[in-house]
């Protein structure tokens, strides 16, 4: 059985790569295809250069996506899934599947405002 610090740690991994919702969305879009970096780039709304770079450098930190530089001027990157990438397949279809069945409460604009209509 494992501590639960041991515990611990395993859901700190979790998080770092699941927390991050441009995480799952660079996952998400290098699901099916092998991307340019400015091809994924317009493929996300409202993402800067800096976030997804910092993004897609974690998540090859940790082998989920590969990076593959070609010598060509100009230079090419290309970015895709790694097979340890590739296993969070079924996890990010079930987390589809269960959103579409549970889907999240919006409040409305009375509640987000602390306010209670009787």
């Amino acid at each position: 059985m494992k501590s639960e610090k041991e515990s611990k740690c395993n859901v700190d991994e979790y998080v770092e790569v699941f927390g991050s919702k441009w995480n799952l969305i660079i996952i998400s879009h290098l699901w099916e295809n092998t991307l340019r970096y400015t091809e994924l780039q317009k493929r996300m709304n409202g993402i800067n250069a800096k976030t997804i770079t910092t993004h897609l450098r974690k998540l090859e930190e940790h082998a989920i996506i590969e990076r593959k530089v070609y010598a060509e001027v100009p230079p090419r990157v290309e970015y895709s899934l790694t097979e340890r990438g590739k296993a969070l397949l079924p996890v990010l279809g079930a987390m589809s599947e269960w959103s579409k069945k549970n889907p999240l409460l919006k409040m409305t604009d009375s509640e987000a405002n602390g306010k209670t209509e009787i």
